[in-house]
Order: structure tokens, then sequence, then C-alpha cells
């Protein structure tokens, strides 16, 4: 669940995002507009993951408010996903505004898209990837 803190035609997008564990967002990038894009959790414990072209796993970041890791910068175009690792797990996002749809070419087709019967398994591959040290 999202609490934008900007209106959808400003040039900068801060918002902060709820999610629990077993909420899956599908990987995808920001590739077309480019834009960077920071997170910073500032409740609960969440993992970045950034994925290669293939879908395999480059880059795990594990983000607290206790640390050691509190934010993470993703650059234009990386895929990556975010993960909720407690109840509770609250993000600050920063990202270059105005909002666009984000079009069909920067959504992973590589991954089980929201509400499909892999979509299950495939969040919870990736969330014991975040469980190893």
């Amino acid at each position: 669940m999202n609490d934008n803190l900007h209106a959808m035609d400003d040039p900068i997008h801060r918002l902060l995002n709820a999610t629990e564990p077993g909420t899956y967002v599908q990987p995808h990038r920001h590739g077309a507009p480019a834009k960077d894009e920071t997170l910073l959790v500032i409740a609960g414990r969440g993992a970045i993951l950034v994925f290669d072209d293939a879908g395999r796993v480059t880059q795990k970041a594990i983000l607290s408010p206790r640390g050691p890791t509190f934010i993470v910068e993703i650059p234009a175009g990386a895929w990556h996903t975010l993960i909720a690792l407690e109840p509770g797990t609250v993000w600050f996002e920063v990202k270059a505004g105005p909002y666009a749809a984000p079009p069909a070419s920067d959504i992973a087709d590589w991954a089980p898209a929201p509400g499909t019967p892999d979509a299950g398994a495939y969040l919870d591959r990736l969330t014991r990837l975040c469980e190893i040290a």
C-alpha cells in the first residue's frame, strides 16, 4: 500500500510503501524513462534484490532502521524487487517524476506475474535467498 507524499506530476516522487511478508512485487526496472530509485526502510526489515537480464540475482541488500544497511540506490534500468522480511515493513522511496505507467518491457517477463500460481513459490525462493548470509 502506497502513501504518496507528492502529486503525480511533481518532478520528484516521494512515497511510503507498506509491505508485509508474502507481498510479491514482480521484478521490474525504471528504464523508459530512465529513473534512479532510492529506497530506505523506516520500519521493519526488507530486502532489495537486483537481477541481470536473465533473472539471476546479482546483488542483495538487507535494509533495516537498525542497520547496518539503511539505504540503497538502484540505478536506472536495473531489474529489481523488494521483499518484506518482517511484519510492518515500511519503505521510503524517492525517484524522479512525473509518473509514467511502466511499459511492458520494464516488467520482467522471466518472473511470474502477481496472482499467478507460480508467484508464491517464486517469492518463497527469493525470500530464502535473503535469509542466506
